[in-house]
């Protein structure tokens, strides 16, 4: 998704940063070994063949606890029912908002639900 998203964003807005994002336990992108995590459709534990670092211009690894945390406070304070991809999209737009400071744009995605982790320790 981020290389297809990234590249319209590219032809729009040249100069745009695209940022991958990975849980620091398995931080493959950002030249680290590969391992276990819960945050599903990303780090698979290997660079994707599409993945095009022409497009992506960085990676960021943060925790996966993080993710989890903003997870919930995504729903308890937003009504954003999610789930653990997009809790790291929210870590990470708040960070690079902060980079960015006032006047800036930061875009992320809401990526998924939160449904599938209802049997999980995400939302009991």
């Amino acid at each position: 998704m981020i290389v297809g998203v990234g590249s319209t964003v590219r032809a729009a807005w040249p100069d745009a940063r695209i940022v991958a994002l990975e849980p620091d336990s398995s931080p493959v992108l950002c030249g680290g070994e590969p391992g276990p995590h819960g945050i599903d459709g990303t780090a698979a534990g290997f660079v994707p063949p599409l993945f095009d670092r022409n497009i992506v211009t960085e990676a960021l690894s943060l925790p996966e606890t993080d993710a989890r945390d903003m997870s919930r406070r995504l729903a308890r304070e937003e009504g954003i029912f999610a789930g653990t991809s997009t809790g790291l999209n929210m870590v990470a737009a708040l960070r690079l908002a902060k980079e960015v400071g006032p006047g800036g744009t930061v875009v992320t995605i809401a990526c998924d639900t939160g449904f599938k982790y209802l049997d999980g320790p995400l939302y009991r």
